[in-house]
């Protein structure tokens, strides 16, 4: 194997996105699509990060507020926003659909493993634990989430088992 295939080998592509003006990362190959947002039905007696679900061919998909639960400020959704649909792998439940809302979706970026560095606790709002590591690139720096423990379903209620519409049998 040469150098340069070596090199090849230990590169990821990962899709950035913003929140608050900052650059994300995640992992391409769990994307499975991006949407405009559009409105979603809202979940009951969920945490507030938990936005609700949408039928997506079908399978209801939990949307996560990714700024809500950095507990970030929270904005009026616009046309640039969108929900990143994505598949996370977990070990109680094995795969699941789950989506996130960013203020907008930026690029895909080849990056090599070697250069990404280990995160720093700098007191940020973000739990270390759902950070993967950060990438320096030429323009700016990307914070790569890890979003199997990020988005780990365990942490919400049943979701299958609850409403996703308001009950009017009072």
């Amino acid at each position: 194997m040469t150098a340069e295939a070596s090199s090849e080998a230990l590169a990821e592509q990962f899709l950035t996105f913003e929140l608050a003006g900052e650059a994300y990362g995640i992992e391409i190959l769990k994307v499975q699509e991006i949407r405009g947002w559009e409105p979603i039905r809202k979940i009951p007696n969920t945490p507030g990060y938990l936005k609700g679900a949408l039928n997506l061919r079908g399978s209801i998909v939990p949307i996560v507020d990714l700024r809500e639960r950095f507990s970030m400020e929270k904005i009026e959704y616009t046309p640039t926003t969108v929900v990143i649909v994505m598949c996370i792998q977990t070990e109680s439940s094995g795969p699941t659909v789950m989506g996130i809302v960013a203020d907008a979706v930026s690029d895909v970026l080849d990056i090599n493993l070697n250069e990404i560095k280990a995160s720093p606790n700098l007191g940020s709002k973000i739990n270390t634990r759902y950070i993967r590591g950060m990438y320096v690139g030429k323009k700016n720096m990307v914070m790569l989430l890890d979003v199997d423990r990020l988005l780990n379903p365990d942490e919400f209620m049943d979701i299958a088992a609850l409403p996703l519409e308001p009950d009017n049998s009072k």
